[in-house]
């Protein structure tokens, strides 16, 4: 079947083939143009399938772990200079490639753009994707994403008696497990479910600054609904709960003394909190679930503290006055200096403020002991075996996070390799070594309409999506 573009190309040149010699020249040279561009994205595509591979195998291995990063698709931001939400699609694209070997053969072979692939490996499975490989060869990349996006929907009757189940099933539980971390579990009607899901979601724009919703159910983005999740309950706890009754002293919002009772209260012993110390004293929450020191001492960097004394006994002598570990102040001028996690590659604006010298071991709380970190980078200072040393001199100093191999890792971006202005011919080369032969036709969309979809073709991808 003759490719679409290139049959007006060489309408218009027969049309004009009476013409000057100039015109003709210029019909030739955009046919070599024309031929030239096409075949080019055909290795293009079998390069990004490459790419996609290559990341593949590195998130699996959990390279990025190991600098520190919270997730692959934040390395692959931070030494590509792709954008992390591209980043995102890319590494969902590159897990899912694995299980559709028909899919990746075709890219392989330059026949299928990235765009087309990351609509396939929204649905596709190893069942069904020999069914819309059909589709996606020779549809545009808007015909295939139109159908990914079809649903199939039941009788009205039907649907009545499953929105009636939804709401008779809804439940949630919140509760410790053995290792005292908390499950949560449940099940909540679509409009309350679509509430959370956004809260969740806005909560993860505002902590990692995504683009969007990410598909996928792996571990990094369950992570991240987790840290989504403690964000809005922490917000709506500093936001407080009302009613709608105006005569009702709950009508507005609690704060101060009333507030204190939702606070989070761990029990820590000095001695825990100091690097010198045992480690192995006190330090557990109010309902006696016991927390490691170093996340104790995490937690202690930057919060609110009341000291209380008691006698040998255990009777209480005196309680202290509540005082922040970071004065307001303090923390005004952290934010102006840093701006966020001074984590190379990071930059979030949701901190905690961690001391370089913790104060249970005679660290001081002034500027220069203290930097800004979000909560996955301070983990990785306390529970994860990171240091941090200081590089240079009064304002030229910056921080250097050693791993515990004892690599550095510095906030100064690491300079791209220089492709050569022969990049374009090594990609053609390298791509036909591994395989891949693309000619004018490989890569281009066969049916400009739906309607010239041929109708095997056609149902039998809509009945793959069903």
């Amino acid at each position: 079947m003759v490719h679409f573009t290139s049959l007006l190309v060489h309408e218009a040149a027969a049309e004009c083939a009476a013409s000057s010699p100039a015109d003709t020249d210029t019909l030739e040279r955009l046919e070599e143009l024309e031929e030239e561009v096409v075949v080019l994205a055909a290795h293009l595509h079998a390069g990004e399938h490459r790419f996609l591979t290559l990341v593949g195998e590195f998130d699996r291995l959990k390279g990025w772990e190991l600098a520190g990063h919270r997730s692959c698709a934040h390395w692959l931001a931070f030494r590509t200079g792709i954008d992390l939400g591209a980043c995102r699609e890319k590494v969902r694209a590159a897990r899912v490639l694995e299980g559709l070997p028909l899919t990746s053969e075709s890219m392989q072979r330059g026949e299928l753009s990235f765009s087309q692939v990351r609509a396939l490996t929204r649905v596709a499975t190893a069942d069904n994707e020999a069914d819309l490989l059909d589709l996606a060869r020779g549809a545009t990349t808007a015909q295939l994403e139109r159908m990914v996006r079809a649903w199939k929907l039941g009788s009205k009757e039907a649907e009545v008696d499953r929105e009636r189940l939804r709401c008779e099933s809804r439940e949630l539980s919140v509760f410790p497990d053995d290792d005292g971390m908390v499950l949560v579990r449940g099940r909540l009607t679509p409009e309350a479910g679509a509430l959370l899901m956004r809260a969740v979601e806005a909560a993860g724009d505002a902590l990692f600054r995504a683009k969007g919703p990410v598909s996928g159910v792996s571990a990094e983005t369950s992570q991240r609904r987790a840290d989504a999740l403690a964000l809005v309950a922490e917000r709506a706890l500093a936001a407080g709960f009302g009613t709608n009754d105006p005569e009702s002293e709950a009508s507005a919002p609690l704060s101060g003394t009333r507030a204190e009772r939702y606070q989070v209260l761990l029990h820590v012993d000095h001695e825990t909190l100091s690097e010198e110390g045992s480690g192995l004293g006190r330090s557990d929450l109010e309902n006696g679930t016991r927390v490691s020191a170093e996340t104790s001492r995490r937690l202690s960097c930057d919060a609110s503290m009341v000291e209380i004394r008691h006698d040998e006994k255990g009777s209480i002598l005196d309680v202290g006055r509540k005082t922040r570990t970071i004065p307001p102040s303090l923390r005004r001028a952290l934010e102006v200096r840093d701006g966020g996690c001074r984590f190379p590659g990071c930059g979030l604006r949701f901190t905690d403020a961690h001391h370089v010298k913790h104060w249970a071991d005679g660290g001081e709380t002034k500027l220069e002991n203290l930097l800004l970190l979000c909560g996955h980078h301070h983990r990785l200072l306390h529970e994860d075996g990171w240091k941090i040393e200081w590089w240079g001199r009064d304002a030229e100093r910056r921080p250097a996070f050693l791993d515990p191999r004892g690599q550095v890792h510095m906030n100064a971006r690491s300079p791209m390799p220089r492709p050569g202005t022969d990049a374009a011919k090594k990609l053609v080369q390298e791509t036909r070594a591994r395989g891949a032969d693309p000619d004018f036709r490989t890569a281009g969309a066969r049916w400009k309409r739906e309607s010239d979809i041929p109708a095997d073709v056609y149902f039998r991808a809509l009945e793959a999506l069903g």
